[in-house]
């Protein structure tokens, strides 16, 4: 995301230099609000404290301005928390605690809270509707029913490669997804309801799987939970081209998750000329992978 220079460390602004900053980057000139605007970057973090004073401000261009520089700090706030979990983190981690932790890097009001809240009703409302005696089958049909008929969840088959579709707080707000965002949709709700569901990281497509002691039946979250078997895993390798392996059916850890998310959406950002973006899920897959 870039960095502040030396001034961070400035003394305390004056108040009539802060009216003057603040004069010139309501300027309707786009080279004076670009100039205006580096300049107040460029004094750090602490600029958010008063120009929040301003982004409810009547003048909407101020307002819009001053909301936009500190949308961007706290973009960097939430860039150096997602970058130094990655780094502190083995294998095995909270994989809905990474996933909002990710989602503020590009969303930094997103409530977190408020998110596991709607997952934790999924699997209340699910609790209520699985008779948790059934055969997998039974167990994985009431689950279908409720994400991707009564709830609506839907893989993405229009906007595929939108980044809003790696972004989990997105997911939940549209109701839709790529494969391995709405598998973690399924994995979270399933983990809640303590049902033995693991994420599978197939290549080129990502599925969940259920597994007791007698069976294993795999799941394509993105196609509105359809039910496939381990046969049915290997044709689809054969006719993508792979050769079958069985690490291809290991559940992924979270770390592997992750870091596939954070794959994409790589890909996503260089194929769309984002550079800055690119550069950033850049850093978290060079973390992630040490």
């Amino acid at each position: 995301m870039g960095s502040t220079n030396s001034k961070s460390a400035t003394p305390k602004l004056a108040n009539s230099k802060k009216s003057a900053l603040l004069s010139l980057l309501a300027d309707e000139d786009p080279s004076v609000h670009k100039v205006i605007r580096e300049e107040i970057i460029s004094y750090g973090p602490t600029v958010s404290t008063w120009l929040r004073d301003y982004a409810l401000d009547e003048n909407p261009l101020l307002r819009r301005r001053t909301q936009e520089i500190i949308t961007h700090f706290d973009r960097l706030e939430a860039d150096t928390k997602f970058h130094a979990f990655c780094l502190n983190h083995g294998e095995t981690f909270d994989l809905e605690e990474a996933c909002w932790l990710l989602s503020k890097t590009v969303y930094p009001r997103m409530n977190p809270t408020a998110y596991s809240a709607i997952l934790d009703d999924h699997a209340h409302n699910l609790m209520q509707k699985i008779d948790f005696g059934a055969e997998p089958e039974g167990i994985i049909a009431s689950i279908n029913h409720y994400l991707f008929k009564s709830i609506g969840y839907q893989g993405n088959e229009e906007e595929y490669y939108s980044a809003e579709n790696s972004y989990l707080n997105r997911v939940i707000d549209l109701r839709s997804g790529n494969p391995i965002s709405l598998c973690i949709i399924y994995l979270l709700a399933c983990q809640r309801l303590g049902l033995p569901v693991t994420g599978i990281g197939l290549p080129g497509h990502f599925l969940c799987r259920f597994q007791n002691s007698r069976q294993e039946l795999y799941i394509d979250a993105f196609n509105l939970g359809r039910v496939l078997t381990k046969t049915d895993c290997m044709k689809y390798l054969k006719q993508s081209g792979y050769e079958f392996h069985e690490t291809f059916l290991m559940p992924s850890s979270p770390r592997r998750i992750l870091l596939r998310i954070c794959s994409n959406l790589h890909q996503i950002y260089l194929h769309d000329g984002q550079k800055k973006d690119a550069a950033r899920l850049q850093g978290y897959i060079v973390s992630l992978s040490k």
